[in-house]
């Protein structure tokens, strides 16, 4: 699992590292697929990704080129479903059901039912052998704090992986941090390392003429 959201709040350094490390035949869990030559998209452009488990693909050529090939297996799962079944993992929820998907192709395969005269689908959790997150700040005993948008998808991943390896901006002593202001309790978290060198890049500037 790859936390953050677009560009926000992904964990460089770790990508970096296992890039460098050139392991292959990834699954990969991450709401998009990074862009051409950073985040995911470092992993994308090397061939180590088999699988990608996400919501938003479409601001990388790469795999779009990949996908289109049939170089790539792809589950696109929407985004509210996304959350949910990581968060099931994370809480030992066997699955769920959810309304959306039904009668389209996300259901093919799966159980539905009626409930309350509405159709549901079956769905089961998302867990990860390893969680690769992202904090602004922790303390060296792995509570981690997030901030603003990075909030969206790394408190969940932390919970929902066999091992959870977490990159902070600050790391700090046990006792430095206002325990109301922790997001993510440090038993979650088995490796916590200062990252360095974030690039904190924009996925998509949009500009517009200013009349004077």
């Amino acid at each position: 699992m790859m936390g953050g959201f677009g560009l926000c709040g992904i964990p460089e350094n770790l990508v970096a590292a296992l890039h460098r490390r050139g392991t292959k035949q990834l699954t990969i869990v991450s709401n998009n697929a990074g862009v051409d030559g950073f985040g995911v998209g470092l992993l994308l452009k090397s061939r180590q990704v088999r699988k990608m488990i996400s919501t938003y693909v479409g601001e990388n050529k790469e795999f779009e080129r990949q996908f289109l090939q049939k170089e790539i297996d792809v589950e696109l799962v929407p985004q509210g479903t996304f959350s949910e079944r990581i968060r099931a993992g994370g809480a030992g929820i066997g699955g769920f059901y959810t309304p959306t998907g039904y009668g389209t192709l996300v259901a093919e395969g799966k159980e539905t039912r009626v409930i309350e005269g509405r159709p549901y689908v079956l769905e089961l959790p998302l867990k990860a052998d390893f969680a690769f997150v992202k904090a602004w700040k922790a303390d060296t005993d792995g509570n981690l704090i997030y901030r603003r948008t990075a909030r969206n998808f790394n408190p969940i991943m932390a919970t929902a992986a066999r091992v959870t390896v977490a990159e902070v901006e600050h790391l700090v002593q046990p006792g430095a941090l206002d325990a109301d202001a922790v997001h993510t309790p440090g038993i979650f978290v088995k490796h916590v390392l200062q990252g360095q060198g974030y690039e904190r890049r924009v996925e998509k500037r949009t500009t517009r003429a200013v009349r004077r």
